[in-house]
This record gives C-alpha cells, structure tokens and sequence, in this order.
C-alpha cells in the first residue's frame, strides 16, 4: 500500500511567526531561482546528513507549481490531496512541505528545518525525487510547495 504523508503546515506558520520571514533582496529573488535554490538548499541539508540526493521531478514539479499558484490565488495555506500524485506519477512515497512569506529558498528551507515534521519530510532517506512551485502573490509574498517522493 502507498505510503502517504501529509504534514501539517501549521509548524512553517508558527516558525514565520516566531521567525518573522527572512526575505533576502527582492530584486535578485525569481520564481526560477527560488525554486532552483529550494532544490539546492535540500540537497545542501539532505548531504549534511548523508542521505541521497532528490532529482528534479517534471511530474512533481507541475503538482508543485499549480499547488502554490492555488494557495497563492486563494491566500489560504493548506496541503493538496497526494493521492493523485501517487497514482500520476507513478510513486510509493509522496510527502508536501508548504510555506508563506519567505523571501528565498534558502530562507523557505530553513524554516522547513526548524520544524521537525518539515524536517523529518525534507531529510526522509526515502525520497529520491522533487518537484518545487513558488508564487509571488499580488502583495509581494511568496507561496510555495514542495513535494517529494519515491518511485515504485
């Protein structure tokens, strides 16, 4: 049976509370580059910790990107049902990171570290594959999925 994992984003929103969002300089900070930095900044934590690094997934990625644009467009943060993506894309294993109002990648990825079921999401040893979507809304702050996961 698939193993599902669903983690609830309320600890990312508490961490931007008591982290407050580390926006870097907005200029330098594309939709392009914040996605490819979430990619890096996982594999950067993932290799700390020896663990496998997670490949980009066209299949995640658009699952990823159309869940931002969704939460963005409704400013509600909430998780997506991974049933779907299981089956889509061919997986054993999916799990979602959600977040609101960081200003990087970087900043995004450490939030998601300081929370430990983020955490426990981003380092599964069993993730080999990433997809990524982050939105800018129109009052300037990001929305942004990641989802993992493994194929059978």
């Amino acid at each position: 049976m698939p193993r599902v994992r669903s983690l609830a984003a309320l600890a990312v929103a508490a961490a931007s509370l008591l982290l407050g969002p580390m926006a870097d300089p907005a200029a330098a900070v594309t939709t392009t580059t914040y996605e490819s930095d979430v990619i890096k900044y996982a594999n950067v934590e993932r290799a700390k910790r020896d663990r496998v690094r997670v490949s980009p997934s066209a299949c995640l990625d658009s699952y990823a990107e159309r869940w931002a644009r969704n939460m963005a467009a409704k400013r509600r943060l909430y998780h997506q049902n991974l049933g779907p993506i299981l089956a889509t894309c061919k997986l054993s294993e999916v799990g979602e990171n959600i977040a609101f109002g960081f200003g990087s990648g970087k900043s995004v990825t450490a939030a998601w570290m300081a929370s430990p079921p983020h955490r426990a999401n981003l380092l599964n040893s069993r993730h080999r594959l990433i997809g990524v979507g982050a939105v800018k809304d129109k009052y300037g702050c990001w929305w942004v999925s990641e989802v993992l996961g493994r194929r059978f």
